[in-house]
């Protein structure tokens, strides 16, 4: 999925019409996505190895909370600094949360449907359709405003989308969550 990334942002931009040195692709990748990746596999590993389960658990258990306040400062901030284009252009944000809700919630529950008729087990199909369904707009946010500046529309169009995926995703939470013993049932021949 990493290595995909960069050659899907350019085709998506190309389409648009956008040039974007590949140059520019990789390093966003580097910096937003792999290193990342790279930092939590080695502190995981650290951890394992200082403490096992138990320790890893219960940094996790530390963690959740610093993520939730971090998740909803993250909001706080990224509309402040947009308030001012979102509240000017109501009709402009109604047609990028549209669509966007609409994908989310169509990818979240074909996914979970599937998992389900080919069964898969609840603990693997909830998280599995969340991620088939994220947009990853976090890292869309940086790379708008890192190419493009913080007033560009795309910046504008990547916040709206932080702003609409993650209440949706939190509610696709609340519903693969809150049928689990639907979807455990057996299923009808």
């Amino acid at each position: 999925m990493i290595s995909a990334v960069a050659p899907i942002v350019a085709l998506l931009l190309g389409i648009s019409s956008i040039t974007v040195p590949w140059q520019t692709l990789l390093l966003s990748v580097g910096l937003y996505i792999v290193a990342p990746v790279i930092f939590a596999q080695i502190l995981r590993r650290r951890i394992l190895s200082r403490g096992g389960e138990d320790r890893l658990q219960s940094v996790l258990d530390f963690l959740q909370p610093v993520s939730l306040v971090s998740l909803l400062a993250m909001l706080v901030l990224l509309f402040s600094f947009q308030g001012e284009q979102i509240i000017a252009q109501p009709l402009v944000i109604v047609l990028l949360a549209v669509p966007i809700t609409i994908q989310v919630y169509f990818n979240c529950g074909l996914a979970y449907l599937l998992s389900r008729h080919f069964g898969v087990e609840h603990c693997v199909a909830g998280p599995s359709a969340l991620i088939g369904a994220s947009n990853f707009f976090e890292l869309a946010v940086a790379v708008a405003i890192s190419l493009v500046g913080f007033n560009s529309g795309a910046a504008l169009a990547t916040v709206v989308g932080v702003l609409v995926e993650v209440p949706v995703m939190l509610s696709v939470v609340r519903i693969v969550n809150s049928s689990r013993q639907w979807y455990e049932k057996p299923m009808r021949s």
